[in-house]
């Protein structure tokens, strides 16, 4: 089944909000026929959350994020037998963060969702709209009070046409996580700043593990939604 056969039988099953279970089955029947292709498997989950973006509108969007918790907790089972191949770890100011984080970027191909308190790297940035530019879909989350700060690249992310939504509660949207391809998992202390890279002490782990990807996505589209 091609990609646009899957988001068919996907948007089919949204039409309630809810998966039957005979469409649970057919889901079921489907990741198996992808058991031996872990890319693929991962493209299905892909699928699964670009739907679900396609279909929230500010009305409906609790019915829809129901609907993709279902589908994730049809995909995760199936996602689980897959041995984790990939899990690392960097720390600042020793390793090479930002090397690390535009090597992501660089062979990211399809989609990446970046959750960060504050970007003011112009190395990373310009990893972000380089990505942009060949096509990549990228959505990106920040916080109001860093948006504004000297340095902040939000404004170049704005004018480049890249989707950005700011948390202007009087708290902070603090985390730092990206998710590339629906596939990989960056996460950590590490805000994309130059003072994290060459002063502080940093971390971020970077992981395929399916179910951390499935939950860091949910709530990356439940702050997305919010933030309208």
């Amino acid at each position: 089944m091609n990609a646009n056969a899957i988001r068919a039988m996907l948007q089919s099953t949204l039409d309630d909000y809810s998966l039957s279970r005979a469409e649970k089955s057919r889901l079921r029947e489907e990741l198996q026929t992808l058991s031996a292709n872990p890319q693929a498997a991962a493209e299905f989950r892909r699928l699964a959350f670009d739907v679900a973006r396609s279909a929230a509108t500010g009305e409906n969007c609790a019915a829809v994020l129901t609907w993709l918790e279902d589908v994730v907790r049809v995909l995760q089972p199936e996602a689980t037998k897959h041995k984790t191949e990939i899990v690392r770890a960097c720390f600042s100011p020793h390793d090479n963060c930002p090397g690390e984080i535009r090597s992501l970027i660089a062979t990211c191909r399809s989609s990446l969702d970046l959750c960060v308190f504050t970007i003011t790297d112009d190395r990373l940035t310009e990893a972000v709209l380089e990505a942009h530019h060949r096509g990549v879909k990228i959505r990106i989350i920040t916080d109001n009070d860093k948006a504004a700060d000297l340095g902040s690249d939000a404004d170049r992310f704005n004018d480049a046409g890249i989707p950005l939504r700011i948390d202007r509660t009087s708290f902070h949207m603090h985390h730092k996580f990206a998710i590339f391809d629906a596939a990989l998992l960056l996460n950590g202390s590490y805000n994309w700043t130059r003072s994290a890279a060459e002063n502080n002490e940093e971390n971020f782990i970077i992981t395929d593990q399916s179910t951390l990807i499935a939950l860091f996505q949910q709530q990356f589209e439940k702050l997305w939604s919010s933030l309208i």
